[in-house]
């Protein structure tokens, strides 16, 4: 099972969301820009989002996306699901359709084992966790934007907004030997407990 990429936009944009301070209104070319996607693509996630109550748009000059309390308590899950639906490893695990091989299917209670693990994992991510897993948060911009560090400047190659996050969690790809990636630029994040 691989994550759709409307399902990656969309955690991108909670995630983002959930970084800045409470009530702020992030315009969607911000949201396009911090999450790497195409703003016509994403117009149609965050609708999805707000449809699941996740966020809120805002219309008008000043208008744009905030996230609601539903959604910085929501779980990695929750985002997921709101895009691509209930998450099913294998077929035989969709809860809609049957499987006639699941009585006498060998790898059938592996498959299911993996998906309850699968599952536990994202439900137990939650949004504010993951974005504010230490007491304070960094300073950010009336946008949403991260505010520059004093030591470091707040872009990276191309202009685009350095990912932000407490020293040694996020390294960046682009020495990377891989020759054949077209991802220049990519960053790896790592969660610790």
């Amino acid at each position: 099972m691989q994550l759709t990429r409307a399902a990656d936009y969309a955690v991108r944009v909670v995630t983002h969301l959930a970084g800045v301070p409470e009530g702020t209104v992030v315009p969607k070319s911000i949201l396009a820009k911090v999450s790497d996607a195409p703003e016509s693509f994403l117009a149609k996630i965050l609708q999805a989002l707000t449809h699941a109550g996740l966020i809120e748009a805002r219309r008008g000059a000043e208008g744009g996306f905030l996230l609601l309390e539903r959604g910085a308590q929501a779980s990695l899950l929750d985002v997921v699901e709101s895009i691509d639906g209930p998450i099913a490893l294998n077929v035989c695990l969709n809860a809609e359709l049957s499987c006639h091989r699941a009585s006498g299917c060998a790898a059938q209670q592996v498959w299911r084992r993996a998906q309850e693990a699968m599952l536990a994992v994202l439900r137990e991510a939650k949004i504010a966790r993951m974005v504010d897993p230490h007491p304070s948060k960094p300073n950010t911009g009336s946008l949403g934007t991260p505010e520059p560090h004093p030591s470091k400047p707040n872009t990276g190659p191309l202009g685009t907004p350095e990912p932000q996050g407490c020293a040694g969690c996020i390294e960046s790809d682009q020495g990377s030997k891989n020759q054949g990636s077209k991802n220049q630029g990519s960053y790896t994040l790592r969660i610790h407990e």
